[in-house]
């Protein structure tokens, strides 16, 4: 394949407060928590793997966010992949403080108990993942929770759900068609 048979693209200035909207880790998450009673739920789009094993993901959570001291105090949370079908309620948990409201009953979300920590699952995601704090060294500077994934649930259907991915500015995309490409893989590195 030569370069001509490449698409080249014309470039202009971007903003450097603006390069998330291109370099957007991976699919909206709705992270709840509990401790001493209280639970919330948040949106988040701020998450990266870090290692797989043991299963490791890095979250920024603001320390101004409600379940930034419930997950700070709890030591844990549940990650939980919502599908596309839940964009409304996503963003209006996004645009509300758990500390004014129940967001699960506000939002018709349907707590689950977990396996192993105290916050709930929420039982209309497709997937939810029970997590501990590893490492805390970065959350004082920099809001950095790198979690544990201790416990996994995924949905049983064969297909998975459309996932959001938030590009910034109130503008989501939904994931598109999956392309299989496994075969031309080395095994090691998948």
């Amino acid at each position: 394949m030569t370069a001509d048979q490449h698409r080249r693209f014309a470039k202009s200035p971007l903003p450097v407060h603006l390069v998330r909207r291109y370099l957007e880790p991976g699919p909206v998450v709705l992270v709840t928590s509990a401790h001493d009673g209280a639970t919330n739920i948040m949106t988040l789009g701020w998450h990266t793997v870090m290692e797989f094993t043991p299963s490791l993901v890095g979250c920024m959570i603001s320390a101004g966010n409600h379940s930034f001291d419930l997950i700070r105090r709890s030591g844990a949370c549940v990650i939980n992949l919502p599908p596309a079908s839940l964009i409304d309620a996503v963003v209006g948990i996004g645009n509300t403080s758990g500390a004014a409201i129940d967001k699960f009953r506000t939002f018709g979300l349907t707590p689950t108990l977990s396996a192993e920590i105290e916050a709930p699952a929420i039982a209309e995601c497709f997937a939810s993942f029970e997590c501990r704090i590893s490492d805390d060294r970065l959350v004082d500077s920099h809001n950095f929770f790198v979690f544990e994934v201790v416990t996994a649930h995924v949905t049983t259907r064969r297909r998975r759900p459309a996932t959001l991915h938030y590009t910034g500015d109130g503008v989501f995309m939904i994931s598109g068609r999956r392309i299989d490409k496994s075969a031309m893989f080395d095994p090691r590195m998948l």
